[in-house]
C-alpha cells in the first residue's frame, strides 16, 4: 500500500524537516520585513505631510499597528485550520495589497485611502510575528528560544533597509514621475508579495500540521533545561493524532483567556509581550516626528529608525540562547533593565540627537530580551491543541495594545513632550516588575 506523502515526508526525520523550514522562513522573513519596515517611518511622515497633525501622524502609526491586531487572530486561527503555509501567505498578499493602495495614497495625498492601505500593511507586522511561533512548531524544545529568535533575527536586514526605501524612492522619481514615497512603497510591495510567493511555493510540508501528523518523539514542554525548575505542562509531547485539515480552534481569544487566568506561566509571558509591545511602540512610532521638529532630514530619521530596528533583531540570538540556558525570567529581567536605560537617556536628554538614537537603539534590544522571552514562555506554557490560535491571540492582543499606545503617544508628544512620553512609558514597566519576582510552583 503507497505511504501518504505526510510518511515520506516524515521518514527524512523532524532534524531535516526543521532545518528546511527554517531556511524558508529566513528567506521568507528577509525579504517581507522590508516591504513591513516602511510603515513605522515613511508611513508616518506621509501621514504627517498630508495631514500636517502630529496627532494624525501617530494615528497613522496606530492604523498600522490595529491592522496587525485585528489581522494577528484570523491569521492564527487560519493556521490552526489550514496551517502556517496559507496563514503566512494570506498575510504577506494582504500586506502586499495595502502597500499598493499606499502608492496612490501618497501620490494623490488621499487620507481615506493611506489609512486603509495603513490598516492593511499591518497584515505585514502580524505575519512577521506568526513567522517566529511557525520556528517552533518541529523545533526541540531545548532550542525553541534559538530558533524562535533566529527569525526574529534575520529580520533585521528586512527592518533595517525598510526604512530607508526613501532611496530607492527618491531613483524611482527620477525615472517614473512618482513622488518619493509613492517610489518608497511600490518597492515595499514588490517585496510584500515576493515573501507570500515564496511561502506559497517553499513552505512544504508545512510545519504545523507535519507536527500534527508525525510522531516526533517526546518534547517536554518547557523551554530548555533552564526552565525545568517547575514540572513540565500535561502538553508534554508532540505526538498527537489530530487529521492534517480541518482542525479548528476552540473559543479563540476565549479559549485563550481561560487558560492564562489558570496558568500563571503562560500570564507572565503574556505581561511580558504586551509591557513590550506597548513600550517600544509608544516611543519609536513619535520619534520621527520629534527629530523632524529637530531639524532632522527624512534620510537621517530613516537611519535612526534602522539603527532602532537594528537594536530590536541584531540581539535575538543571544535573547533565545538566554531563554535556553537560564530561563525566559532572566531574559525579562535584562529587556527592563535595558527598557530604563533607554528611557532615562530619552527623558534627560531629548534634545540631543545622539543620546535620541541611544535611546532608540537601546529600546530596539529592551523590546528583544523581553519579546523573545515572553513568546518563548508562551508557547511552552499553553497547551498543544490550542497553542496556534492562542499565539495569534497573543499577537493580536499585543498589537491592539500597541495601537493604543500609538493613537495616545500622538495628542501627548503634541500637549506635552518626548521627555514626557519617556516617563509614561516607564511607567508602563512596573507592572511586569511586579509580577516577575513571583515564581509559579
Amino acid at each position: 500500500m503507497p505511504r501518504s506523502k505526510v510518511e515520506d515526508r516524515s521518514a527524512v526525520g523532524p532534524a531535516a524537516l526543521q532545518r528546511r523550514t527554517l531556511t524558508v522562513l529566513v528567506i521568507m522573513q528577509v525579504i517581507g520585513t522590508v516591504g513591513v519596515g516602511v510603515a513605522p517611518s515613511i508611513g508616518i511622515l506621509v501621514a504627517e505631510q498630508v495631514t500636517s497633525s502630529e496627532v494624525w501622524a501617530g494615528l497613522a502609526r496606530s492604523a498600522s499597528t490595529l491592522g496587525a491586531a485585528l489581522l494577528g487572530l484570523p491569521l492564527g486561527r487560519l493556521a490552526a485550520g489550514r496551517g502556517r503555509r496559507v496563514a503566512l501567505s494570506t498575510g504577506w498578499f494582504t500586506a502586499a495589497a495595502g502597500s499598493a493602495l499606499l502608492i496612490f495614497a501618497a501620490q494623490a495625498s488621499e487620507v481615506v485611502t493611506l489609512f486603509v492601505g495603513l490598516l492593511l500593511i499591518g497584515a505585514g507586522s502580524a505575519t512577521a510575528l506568526q513567522s517566529r511561533f511557525a520556528a517552533t512548531d518541529l523545533s526541540d524544545p531545548r532550542h525553541r528560544g534559538r530558533h524562535l529568535s533566529l527569525v526574529v533575527w534575520v529580520g533585521t536586514l528586512g527592518s533595517v533597509i525598510g526604512p530607508n526605501l526613501g532611496v530607492p524612492g527618491e531613483i524611482l522619481h527620477a525615472a517614473t514621475g512618482l513622488s518619493v514615497f509613492a517610489g518608497a512603497f511600490l518597492v515595499a510591495a514588490a517585496c510584500l508579495a515576493l515573501a507570500g510567493l515564496v511561502a506559497v511555493v517553499l513552505l512544504r510540508p508545512d510545519p504545523l500540521l507535519t507536527a500534527r501528523s508525525a510522531v516526533v518523539g517526546p518534547m517536554p514542554d518547557a523551554v530548555g533545561a533552564a526552565t525545568a525548575g517547575a514540572p513540565p505542562s500535561p502538553s508534554g509531547t508532540t505526538s498527537v493524532a489530530a487529521p492534517k485539515t480541518g482542525i479548528k480552534p476552540k473559543g479563540g481569544f476565549k479559549r485563550m483567556f481561560a487558560e492564562v487566568r489558570t496558568n500563571a506561566d503562560a500570564r507572565l509571558a503574556l505581561i511580558a509581550v504586551l509591557t513590550a509591545q506597548v513600550v517600544m511602540v509608544a516611543v519609536m512610532t513619535m520619534t520621527p516626528v520629534h527629530m523632524e521638529h529637530q531639524g532632522g532630514s527624512v534620510t537621517f530619521v530613516g537611519l535612526t529608525i534602522s539603527l532602532h530596528v537594528a537594536g530590536m533583531y541584531a540581539l535575538s540570538p543571544v535573547a533565545g540562547w538566554v531563554a535556553d540556558r537560564w530561563g525566559p525570567r532572566s531574559g525579562m529581567w535584562i529587556g527592563v533593565c535595558v527598557f530604563v536605560a533607554s528611557l532615562l537617556a530619552g527623558s534627560l536628554r531629548p534634545h540631543d540627537t545622539g543620546w535620541i538614537i541611544a535611546c532608540l537603539i537601546l529600546l530596539g534590544v529592551g523590546w528583544s530580551f523581553t519579546n523573545v522571552a515572553g513568546s518563548a514562555l508562551f508557547t511552552a506554557s499553553v497547551t498543544e491543541e490550542t497553542r496556534a490560535a492562542s499565539q495569534g491571540g497573543l499577537d493580536s492582543l499585543a498589537n491592539l495594545c500597541a495601537a493604543i499606545a500609538a493613537f495616545g503617544a500622538g495628542p501627548l508628544l503634541a500637549v506635552t513632550s518626548f521627555a514626557a512620553l519617556a516617563w509614561v512609558a516607564m511607567a508602563v514597566l512596573v507592572p511586569l516588575c511586579l509580577v516577575l519576582p513571583h515564581r509559579h510552583k
